[in-house]
């Protein structure tokens, strides 16, 4: 049976998996993120040598090992341009994990992994041409023409949370006014939320976000929702409508087969798509002759970075 690795490197924890032919992750192992890049390096070594031994095996039994990062990444030169989560600035990932690992290592975007995941194992197995946002702290976007990875040029596109969608918008944490990302990831929910709750005082928020130490998160705003509060309900639709319209957009460009969300906003499944399905319509060149692609939940979940990790050398 031909094994894969692929490790998902992120802000906390480092988890590395070993991806089977059937496209399951049979062996994993998580640990924390170090301090410094060496560190990380020596601790992602380590832990690709941890999941070989728990499947009997050797490193250099594997064709490679594959690495999704939250990072603007190239993958043409294997550099991390840039990390929000450390601040790294144009580090050479692949050169020094390759000093370490007796197999060629492939670097990724950690969207840009999800959507390989789902493509090869999730929701759009089978299918040619996927979109893909990440729902999260940001919004992180993937996309396969063809059946192969998306990524510019130079590596480097297909940063789909930083399309702008509003003329001089909000200011996005990359710098530039208007993205996606400044609208229809979860921090934004939880600003929209607070900023609504200024205007709604009895608003159910105020209670389930003192319960929470007088934080927001993105389930307390769905919860209250769900308990039909009239704050939450009117900042989901606002929130909603931001999606859809970058949705739409995405859609008039690539015109997928599939459209898939992901990320930690995902988990409430058609309560938040139904919206997007139906406010989405409006966003659509010519929605009333040829309709929209399905937009769907994606389904492999904190799996889909691994096994996308694990088939970056495919795609």
């Amino acid at each position: 049976m031909q094994y894969r690795i692929g490790i998902d490197l992120g802000g906390t924890a480092i988890k590395a998996g070993v991806v089977d032919e059937n496209n399951e992750v049979v062996f994993s192992h998580t640990q924390p993120t170090g301090e410094g890049f060496e560190q990380v390096v020596a601790d992602m070594a380590k832990a690709a040598e941890t999941v070989a031994a728990m499947a009997g095996l050797k490193v250099s039994d594997f064709p490679c090992v594959g690495v999704g990062t939250p990072s603007c990444i190239n993958p043409n030169t294997g550099r991390l341009v840039f990390s929000n989560n450390t601040n790294w600035r144009d580090m050479p990932l692949r050169e020094e994990l390759e000093k370490h690992l007796p197999v060629p290592v492939y670097i990724g975007n950690d969207a840009n992994c999800a959507i390989i995941g789902e493509a090869v194992a999730g929701a759009a197995k089978g299918c040619q041409s996927v979109i893909m946002l990440t729902l999260g702290t940001g919004v992180g976007g993937g996309v396969i023409l063809g059946g192969k990875l998306f990524v510019g040029g130079d590596g480097m596109g297909a940063e789909l949370g930083h399309a702008p969608v509003m003329h001089q918008g909000n200011m996005c944490t990359c710098g530039i006014p208007g993205c996606l990302e400044a609208y229809a990831s979860v921090t934004a929910l939880i600003q929209q939320a607070e900023e609504a709750m200024k205007l709604y005082p009895d608003s159910l928020l105020h209670a389930r976000a003192k319960e929470n130490g007088g934080k927001l998160n993105g389930r307390i705003i769905f919860d209250c929702a769900h308990e039909n509060d009239p704050a939450a309900l009117a900042v989901l639709d606002q929130y909603e409508e931001y999606l859809a319209n970058g949705i739409g957009g995405l859609i008039n460009i690539f015109r997928p087969e599939v459209f898939l969300i992901g990320g930690g906003l995902s988990a409430q499944g058609d309560y938040l798509l139904d919206p997007i399905r139906e406010k989405v319509k409006k966003y659509v060149f010519a929605y009333d002759i040829i309709g929209a692609p399905p937009i769907i939940k994606a389904s492999l979940g904190n799996a889909a970075g691994t096994i996308g990790a694990a088939y970056l050398d495919r795609m």
